[in-house]
């Protein structure tokens, strides 16, 4: 696991070889927001981390902004 910076916060990469493809997970630490792709092993590695994290990051704009936490007094 490898990891990353967007403009949000760190994201966390995972590589797992599954018979002849490499699935690539990409996490937002802040957010838990996970993401998962499938590439060929013939991709390069920084190839496979630019495409996840442009997936991650057009998941989060498309997530709604999480609620505040409430106040119980």
């Amino acid at each position: 696991m490898t990891g990353g910076a967007t403009s949000a916060g760190q994201v966390f990469f995972e590589f797992t070889q599954v018979g002849s493809q490499m699935r690539v997970a990409a996490i937002d630490a802040a957010t838990s927001i996970e993401i998962v792709l499938i590439a060929p092993l013939t991709a390069s590695r920084a190839h496979m981390q630019s495409l996840a994290l442009a997936k991650l990051r057009r998941r989060l704009a498309a997530e709604p902004p999480p609620e505040p936490p409430r106040r119980l007094f």
